[in-house]
């Protein structure tokens, strides 16, 4: 293996892997749980899944035949209310990522990442040979407007994960109308917020607004994603991307039957708001969120309290991995009432 190594990119030296919420399987195993009896309170998924229509449309798909992606791209340009022209579609929104770091990343260009954030932004960034630039979120985790120079990528996540907060529309016109770099703005859990920047995209040449079925739709599995950008950065973002995005036929057949249900994902969303808000006024270290999880600071270590969890079949997520989060903080994901009721019973035994 010694003399294959140099071959590897020098880049990779500078990557830390990316940390996932643990899953059920692995708990499973690990802790003597039997699987139905573990709650899964950390990767923010939504519990509820995809409406019936989703299933039947799954089940009709022929998977001898490659994916057509038109009236996927139709269907999203109608809901994101912009032009189909202007919309790519990638295997989630970690694909429409890749491809966009792709276009604009060379070795040695920089990119900014307010923290604590997703970390897939980093790993991103270096695997293009690229340098991050960190900016340390308030004491409200807002973003600082001050921009520095020579900049190519910025990386905004409204809600953040984990922090919940959202970027307050001032914020980031000061931003995107004060650098020449492309700013990209992730709106994976938009739904269950306040705001969405998605009609920003015309006023701006520098501006994507990224998406994702995982949250809202429920359809983490299918690994679909989207995004909205300037016609100029859509046309080279098709050249880049994989054939046919990447997208498995499935996926896009799952695609577009949640968006001719977006009654029930619209059903689904406001039961998951109502039970974080319950959860919020029942945490009290607890911060406000616009997304569907809560980000909750412990006087104990965050890896202590997280592990005590697990001891009592609760997964929720140790924010010590988030750069930027510090050791007290967790993020628990809003689940079903019956879900939101074991977390409250053993974290109340815990903290």
């Amino acid at each position: 293996m010694e003399k294959y190594w140099n071959n590897l990119r020098s880049c990779l030296s500078e990557l830390k892997p990316y940390v996932a919420g643990k899953g059920i399987g692995e708990i499973a195993k690990g802790y003597g749980f039997a699987p139905e009896k573990i709650v899964k309170l950390g990767s923010n998924e939504n519990p509820y899944g995809p409406g019936p229509r989703v299933w039947e449309a799954m089940a009709g798909t022929r998977l001898e035949r490659y994916p057509e992606m038109d009236d996927l791209v139709e269907a999203l340009a109608g809901y994101a209310g912009a032009s189909p022209e202007d919309v790519v579609v990638g295997t989630g929104m970690d694909g429409v990522m890749d491809t966009l770091t792709r276009l604009f990343l060379d070795p040695g260009d920089r990119t900014l990442i307010f923290t604590p954030t997703f970390s897939y932004y980093e790993i991103l960034t270096r695997l293009c040979g690229a340098e991050p630039v960190f900016s340390a979120r308030g004491s409200r985790f807002e973003a600082d407007p001050d921009i520095p120079d020579d900049l190519k990528l910025i990386f905004i996540c409204s809600p953040n994960n984990p922090t919940g907060n959202e970027i307050p529309e001032k914020d980031l016109r000061a931003i995107v109308e004060t650098t020449d770099a492309i700013v990209f703005l992730d709106e994976a859990y938009a739904e269950f917020g306040d705001q969405s920047f998605l009609g920003m995209v015309g006023e701006y040449e520098n501006l994507v607004v990224g998406r994702t079925f995982s949250k809202a739709f429920g359809l983490a599995g299918m690994r679909l994603g989207y995004a909205v950008a300037p016609g100029w950065i859509a046309d080279e973002h098709r050249k880049a991307a994989p054939p046919f995005f990447g997208v498995a036929s499935p996926a896009v057949a799952a695609g577009m039957a949640a968006l001719d249900d977006q009654e029930h994902m619209r059903i689904v969303v406001s039961k998951i708001k109502r039970e974080r808000d319950l959860l919020r006024r029942a945490i009290p270290e607890s911060h406000p969120s616009g997304g569907n999880f809560l980000y909750i600071e412990t006087k104990e270590m965050s890896g202590l309290v997280a592990e005590k969890m697990l001891d009592r079949g609760v997964i929720i997520r140790d924010c010590a991995s988030f750069r930027g989060s510090g050791e007290h903080h967790i993020r628990v994901t809003v689940g079903t009432p019956e879900e939101m009721l074991t977390f409250l019973q053993a974290y109340r035994e815990i903290c």
